[in-house]
Parts: C-alpha cells; sequence; structure tokens
C-alpha cells in the first residue's frame, strides 16, 4: 500500500514537472538555446564549472514569460496549438496564473544570487512582460518586435551574467554583444511572424506580415545578409567565415521572397533560427582572437 502510493505520488510530482516543461517548450530552439549560446559566448570571465547558471537563469524567465503570455488568450491556442498545458487540460487558467505570479519574486531571488546586473536584468524582464501580455503590448507589429527585443536583451544579460565566474559583471564587450543582438532581433523578428500570418489576420493581431505583407519579406531578403556582414565585420570574422556567414544569410533571406507557403515559411524560420544562433557565437569568436 505504501509503495503504491509513494509511485502515485511520484507520478503526480512527474506530470507536474512534464506541465510546467509544456509550457516553455516551443521556446527551447528558438530562445533558450540560442541565448544560452550567446551567454557562454559573451561572459566575460567564463567558468565552465558556472556554465549550467546561464540556461538555468533563462529557463526560469522564459517559464515566467510563456505562463503570462498562454494565459491571455486560451481559446486561440485551443485552435493554434492545442498540445499547449492549458488548452491540452492539464492545468486551469487560474492554477497557472498563480504559478505566473509566484515566478516573479522566484525568478528575483534567483537573480539575487548572481548579483545587481542580473537582479537589474530581472527587474526589467518581469516590468516589459506585464507590458507585452497583460497590457496587450503585442497587439502591434513595431512595438511587438522593440518589446521582444527588450525581453530578450534581458535574457541576454541575466545569462551573461550568470555564466561568468563568481562576481561577474558585463563589460564593454558584452554590453556591445547585447545592443547589436536586441537591434538585430528587434528588425528582423517578423521572421517568426510569417508562418502565423492568416491566422494573426483572424484574430486581429497586427504584425508586420499582416500589416506590410510583401515589405515585411523584402525586409527579410536585404536585412538578413546585410546584418551577416556588418556584424562580420565588428566582430572581425576571418574573410573565409565572412564569405560563409553572408552567404548563408543572403539564402535565409531569399527563401521568406522565393517561397510565400506556411510550409515554406515554417521551414524558412528554422534556418532564420540557426542564422540567429550563429550570429550569437561572434562575440565569443572576438574574445577568444583578440580579447585579453
Amino acid at each position: 500500500m505504501f509503495s503504491q502510493a509513494l509511485t502515485a505520488r511520484a507520478d503526480s510530482i512527474a506530470r507536474h514537472l512534464e506541465t510546467i516543461f509544456l509550457f516553455t517548450q516551443n521556446d527551447i530552439r528558438t530562445t533558450l538555446i540560442p541565448v544560452t549560446i550567446f551567454a557562454l559566448s559573451a561572459a566575460p570571465r567564463y567558468d565552465p564549472i558556472h556554465a549550467w547558471n546561464a540556461p538555468l537563469w533563462i529557463w526560469f524567465h522564459l517559464l515566467q514569460f510563456d505562463i503570462a503570455n498562454q494565459i491571455q488568450d486560451p481559446e486561440e491556442d485551443r485552435k493554434n496549438k492545442p498540445s499547449r498545458p492549458i488548452p491540452a487540460g492539464r492545468i486551469s487558467v487560474d492554477s497557472a496564473a498563480d504559478i505566473r505570479w509566484v515566478m516573479v519574486p522566484v525568478c528575483l531571488m534567483l537573480s539575487l544570487w548572481y548579483g545587481t546586473q542580473a537582479l537589474l536584468a530581472s527587474t526589467v524582464f518581469a516590468v516589459f512582460t506585464i507590458w507585452y501580455n497583460e497590457l496587450h503590448g503585442d497587439k502591434m507589429g513595431l512595438p511587438k518586435n522593440v518589446l521582444t527585443a527588450i525581453l530578450g536583451g534581458c535574457l541576454e544579460v541575466g545569462g551573461t551574467v550568470a555564466a561568468g565566474s563568481c562576481n561577474s559583471r558585463m563589460d564593454k564587450v558584452g554590453a556591445l554583444a547585447v545592443a547589436l543582438s536586441s537591434t538585430v532581433f528587434a528588425t528582423t523578428l517578423h521572421a517568426q511572424d510569417f508562418k502565423d500570418e492568416e491566422g494573426d489576420r483572424l484574430t486581429g493581431r497586427c504584425t508586420l506580415p499582416t500589416i506590410f505583407p510583401k515589405a515585411a519579406r523584402f525586409s527579410m531578403m536585404l536585412g538578413i545578409p546585410l546584418w551577416s556582414f556588418v556584424l562580420s565585420h565588428i566582430w572581425k570574422l576571418d574573410a573565409l567565415s565572412t564569405t560563409a556567414f553572408v552567404a548563408y544569410g543572403a539564402y535565409v533571406g531569399t527563401r521568406f521572397v522565393m517561397y510565400d507557403t506556411v510550409g515554406a515559411d515554417k521551414q524558412s524560420c528554422k534556418f532564420y533560427s540557426l542564422w540567429y544562433a550563429l550570429s550569437h557565437l561572434l562575440p565569443g569568436y572576438w574574445r577568444f582572437f583578440y580579447g585579453v
């Protein structure tokens, strides 16, 4: 009897942990992995022993944002993303909302462990999470890109500080890397919106692909290779690496213009995610070859 109760308890805990993970599952590839790569590349005093702290800090804050986002419109998720925890019936909206607000002090206390810069990043992240979700800042195209870039910048700052050795702080190179990454994200983020364009139109959400469909696609063809060249120049890539990175950027950008079906846009978004992840390695390249 005791062993059965223990097994049932263990199964219940495992189910709850799986539910929590499912809130962030869709952002593992698009956010957690590239931001972790960035943090490990941009950390001023990288310590392999502390490397696990970066994805830990990033994931906790990602969980805070994702729950806040997914409790806003469960009906839309029931139509478009039924596997998410709320539409799948794994957790109620009220219970998810309770966890959402608990995550704010949890993330702040976690950040306090890493110092004032991480705490500041966590505080700004909490404020802009409210702006994006509860105040519906995601309903407009360009402001959505800017808000998301700020949120991403906060993740990069906190993750970079957490990845460093004890008492690590963001240096000028790390600050430049965050500024560039946030700007790149703000100007290319709509690459992720093309695949959802039809659904966004039906729900009235304003994104750049719904407002300026042709211009948004051409901005990919021009912006991604241009950013590839600029970043290669700033981080002093060698000629071969620069050529390869710019060529791949041109391929990714051109796909958005040449192929405009939903399936093609999903594939293009994956190529974009890889390009963005590769761009996150560049500060590490500079630190390895030119840093002191």
